[in-house]
């Protein structure tokens, strides 16, 4: 049920954003979700990639600075209140959001949301037992 994710942390400076597109790009990499927070010195960008290992292999033969997360995917209706029953759930259960971020599916009909929480095990136990569906990290690359 894990989804593995790559957090790049990056100088923040000009053009080192595109060193990484352009490392991810030359190895075939497709990206398929991205987040990037950053501070006044760095920056770390999370991705999730459709090779997990070829991108950290790429971005590791070009000096970047790379780790490789447990994180989950959910689909989550996309209509009002569909992010807050999720985190009711969550909320209900003690367990801490440590970030996530999301996109939407083409149909429109889900969003995709990636959450990194304080217990992931416990978090995919509960929310598969409140019905909610949790994608498989072969599933999220093949969309």
């Amino acid at each position: 049920m894990n989804v593995e994710q790559i957090s790049i942390f990056l100088e923040n400076k000009s053009g080192r954003l595109a060193e990484v597109t352009s490392a991810l790009s030359e190895a075939g990499i497709n990206i398929r979700a991205l987040y990037l927070a950053d501070t006044a010195d760095f920056g770390i960008l999370r991705l999730i990639v459709n090779d997990t290992e070829k991108a950290w292999q790429a971005l590791k033969e070009k000096g970047f600075t790379v780790e490789k997360t447990k994180v989950i995917a959910i689909e989550v209706p996309d209509r009002p209140g569909g992010l807050s029953k999720i985190l009711s759930i969550i909320k209900g259960e003690g367990i801490n959001v440590e970030y996530m971020y999301a996109f939407v599916e083409k149909s429109g009909e889900n969003a995709i949301v990636i959450f990194r929480f304080d217990e992931l095990e416990k978090s995919i136990d509960i929310l598969r037992k409140a019905g909610v569906k949790i994608m498989e990290g072969e599933e999220l690359s093949a969309l």
